[in-house]
């Protein structure tokens, strides 16, 4: 297994990424903190480059490639994000791109994608293993594979957005994260440890497919099979080896939000904020206005990790029962 990233390499990633990546703002509501009872602030990503926080791991790993790598090309596997974060950072760093996408990914995804000089390769992501085909090509081809999240250049990139968060707020008292494959979770892990030592750290997953939750609770990697949920970008069935070691090692709880709270959550951000955030995104929000926490009178941080989402999905779901 490869050594796990530190602080250290959080810090390089926010040198590699300064003047690339967009640092992100810290956005407040009155209406979220009458909500929780508490402070709030949100680091919101969805206003990242290719809408987000994928961004920053993408091209911290693609920024340490050796020039026989970026001359051969790079592949990746993603519901989404992460194949347009590759794709435009393949982009900005001359590098050939190669993705494998899944045929049911919203077509929005798909087209960023393409739009930014990717090769994309649909896959069934219910009858095939992604994971399998993508070795597969890279080997044919001669291509270096970057995972969505179960790696260290990718898991310090994501760091730096709660390293941005921390040096822009001071402590927290508790921060929540989405959760898919991990790679933000333990990125932010090792931004929490190391600049806000005493600040709870909750990851938070779809309802429907809580295999981090059960993980942490059996002490191994639990596999499920692909959870269906509004949540496209957390439809991950099962941590990485290296997420898991640092979310077990550094995270407090990993805790849950039903698709219903993640809708209201959209709502929330659309009505009360002005922004557009894909359902992955409202996990974080929805699990500290709903996970029953003691938040009162505390400077709580959410990060809102994306806001690629289909605006036709987008306005039939926010658009239902509108108060």
């Amino acid at each position: 297994m490869p050594q796990l990233p530190t602080y250290d390499d959080v810090a390089a990633a926010a040198q590699r990424l300064q003047g690339q990546a967009h640092r992100t703002p810290v956005l407040r509501s009155s209406t979220a903190d009458r909500l929780l009872g508490a402070q709030v602030f949100f680091k919101c990503e969805n206003l990242q480059r290719m809408g987000a926080f994928k961004f920053r791991g993408a091209y911290n790993s693609l920024a340490k490639f050796s020039p026989a790598q970026r001359k051969a090309g790079v592949i990746a596997f993603s519901s989404g994000n992460h194949a347009q974060a590759i794709a435009l950072s393949a982009r900005l760093l001359g590098i050939p791109a190669t993705i494998l996408m899944p045929l049911d990914a919203p077509q929005a995804k798909m087209d960023a994608t393409r739009g930014y000089g990717g090769e994309v390769i649909t896959f069934d992501r219910y009858t095939q293993d992604r994971e399998q085909l993508t070795v597969q090509l890279a080997a044919e081809r001669g291509l270096t594979l970057i995972p969505p999240f179960d790696h260290p250049d990718v898991m310090a990139g994501q760091g730096t957005a709660a390293k941005e968060l921390l040096e822009e707020t001071g402590p927290l008292d508790a921060l929540f994260v989405p959760l898919g494959g991990g790679g933000l979770l333990s990125g932010t892990a090792l931004s929490v440890r190391a600049l806000a030592p005493q600040c709870k750290l909750y990851g938070v997953e779809p309802e429907a497919g809580n295999d981090g939750q059960q993980s942490l609770r059996a002490g191994r990697i639990i596999d499920i099979p692909t959870p269906k949920t509004l949540a496209d970008g957390a439809q991950t069935q099962h941590l990485g080896k290296l997420t898991f070691e640092v979310i077990r090692r550094d995270a407090d709880d990993i805790l849950t939000a039903s698709d219903a709270q993640l809708v209201e959550a959209m709502r929330f951000f659309a009505e009360r904020m002005k922004m557009v955030v894909e359902p992955t995104g409202c996990l974080g929000f929805a699990a500290a206005r709903h996970a029953g926490l003691p938040l009162a009178g505390l400077r709580v941080g959410v990060i809102v990790s994306g806001g690629n989402v289909d605006l036709a999905r987008y306005a039939q779901l926010i658009g239902a029962n509108a108060s």
